[in-house]
């Protein structure tokens, strides 16, 4: 007796961060220890595909799940990272107006 067997390898949403997955199967109905997955979960999970059209769902999960509430704590993280981002781009931006203005000051010397 023949029997078909597909290698497959299995991690936790954790594990997948930062990594780009081809294709994927993926189980997001509620763990079976009765814990709770929060939308940061479902959007790693979501995300770690190269395509929409590579991923497969394992099994049906109640569309509710993604109507939650966001996470107050994600919400202010996230504001937090947006001023963050608006501080480099404006430090970069002087770094640039400050080297165009040496380098302008450098090329008026040599003349």
């Amino acid at each position: 007796m023949q029997l078909p067997i597909t290698a497959a390898y299995v991690f936790t949403d954790y594990r997948s961060q930062g990594q780009t997955i081809p294709y994927m199967i993926i189980d997001i109905a509620p763990p079976p220890s009765g814990g709770q997955l929060t939308l940061f979960n479902y959007y790693v999970a979501l995300s770690r595909s190269s395509g929409q059209g590579t991923i497969r769902l394992l099994r049906d999960f109640n569309e509710k799940l993604l109507m939650q509430p966001l996470d107050p704590f994600l919400v202010q993280e996230d504001a937090r990272l947006v001023e963050l981002n608006e501080e480099t781009r404006t430090w970069w931006e002087r770094m640039k107006s400050r080297r165009a203005a040496r380098d302008g000051q450098a090329q008026g010397n040599d003349n």
